[in-house]
C-alpha cells in the first residue's frame, strides 16, 4: 500500500485497484462460461459444496491478507450468486 498524503491520492490509487478487479473479473466470467461445457446439468452448474469450498478459501485468503473475512465472504457470495445466474445462461445454450 503506498502512503497517500490526500484523499485525491487515496482515491486516484482506488481506481487503479478498481482497473485490477474488472480486469480480473472480467477473465474469471471467460473461464465461468468454459465450466458451464463440462458440467451435465444445473445441479452441477450450482454445487454448493464448491461454492462453500471457495468461501472457506477466500475467507483464508483474506485473514493472509489482513483484509476482513466477513467483507470478503459477503462479496464471494455476491459475485458466485452472479456467476451462477451467467453459467446457467451459458448452460442451456
Amino acid at each position: 500500500m503506498v502512503e497517500c498524503k490526500n484523499i485525491d491520492e487515496v482515491r486516484a490509487n482506488i481506481d487503479i485497484i478498481d482497473r485490477e478487479i474488472v480486469k480480473l473479473l472480467s477473465e474469471r466470467s471467460k473461464y465461468v462460461r468454459h465450466a458451464a461445457k463440462f458440467k451435465k446439468n444445473t445441479d452441477d452448474v450450482k454445487s454448493p459444496k464448491r461454492v462453500e469450498e471457495v468461501i472457506a478459501k477466500v475467507r483464508n485468503l483474506a485473514l493472509e491478507y489482513g483484509s476482513n473475512p466477513e467483507i470478503v465472504e459477503q462479496i464471494y457470495r455476491t459475485m458466485i450468486v452472479c456467476f451462477i445466474d451467467y453459467e446457467m445462461k451459458e448452460h442451456h445454450k
